[in-house]
């Protein structure tokens, strides 16, 4: 940089609220501007004179050096601050040429602090995808759960369970004790149902009264362990409905569980069929005296992963 241009770039970058840094080719810093112990918790001499990547999060290098690569492309990353925590920064990288040659010579990055807006839309797509009465996914979110797990299904030539619950006598229930305490009661069971699964199972709310479970790589005998777990856990609570004479008088719920397999020659082709196989499984639940687990097995074909 010429003295004149040097004086505004100084200027500039010691006022900016954004941090503003000088490296080399090899990213090496060679100025930091005062913002980042604001932001970051480094002092300036703290980060100059060591490689930007020291103060990146290891699997967004790769992000940057293609926005430094590409010359003038907006990217975001997360930087490590002092204090182990990190924080989302929205990067501007611009490579510096040689006036005279149009030699590469080094390359400006300027670095705006969007933690506070990342967590925002991070929330709001969280809730975009949860149910707002019970906690849990929401049917949209089930719906893409359920074809991303089906497609993983295929791709493994594995296995995968589907629970649909479905509270005995709901409306009956609705209609003596009120709305109100429905929807206290539809709160409570989902909890209860949501205690008994893996970390790796998906429980979502799929309308009205029915919770249905996704049991990734679960097979015939781990679906029922599931679903008795979880109409066991129900049944636990001691919530009273009058209108359950099946159950004893207190809240209970039907489960169908339905198992996938994915080999070559099946027929079932959609992860439709999996969710019709346990409403199935769930219709005989019901009509074989309530408070009851079902089943229903499928073969999925391995080639239904083509075109997909």
């Amino acid at each position: 940089m010429s003295g004149e241009n040097e004086i505004n770039f100084q200027f500039l970058a010691e006022n900016s609220a954004d941090i503003i840094c000088r490296a080399g080719l090899d990213r090496m810093l060679h100025y930091v501007s005062p913002s980042s112990l604001h932001i970051l918790g480094w002092k300036p001499e703290e980060m100059a004179g060591r490689p930007l990547d020291d103060f990146i999060l290891a699997e967004d290098i790769p992000v940057l050096a293609a926005a430094i690569a590409s010359n003038d492309e907006d990217t975001t990353i997360r930087m490590l601050k002092k204090d182990g925590a990190t924080a989302w920064m929205e990067n501007h990288a611009r490579l510096v040429r040689d006036s005279a040659t149009g030699e590469p010579q080094e390359f400006v990055v300027v670095m705006r602090d969007i933690t506070k807006r990342k967590l925002l839309e991070e929330r709001l797509s969280a809730l975009a995808l949860t149910d707002g009465l019970t906690g849990l996914s929401n049917r949209r979110a089930f719906d893409d759960a359920l074809e991303r797990e089906w497609k993983h299904t295929l791709q493994e030539g594995s296995q995968i369970s589907l629970l649909l619950l479905d509270i005995d006598h709901f409306k009956e229930f609705n209609d003596r004790y009120g709305h109100q305490v429905g929807d206290d009661c539809l709160r409570t069971v989902a909890a209860a149902v949501r205690g008994t699964v893996r970390a790796t199972d998906i429980v979502a709310r799929y309308g009205g009264d029915e919770i249905t479970i996704i049991l990734p790589t679960a097979d015939t005998s781990g679906a029922v362990e599931a679903a008795e777990k979880g109409r066991s856990a129900i049944e636990a609570l001691r919530i009273t409905h009058e209108g359950n004479p099946e159950g004893g008088g207190w809240v209970t719920a039907s489960v169908g569980a339905a198992t996938a397999l994915a080999r070559e020659g099946g027929t079932m082709r959609m992860p439709e069929s999996l969710l019709l196989a346990a409403d199935n499984a769930l219709y005989k639940a019901k009509h074989g005296g309530r408070n009851c687990v079902a089943t229903a097995l499928l073969v999925a074909s391995k080639n239904s992963l083509e075109g997909v």
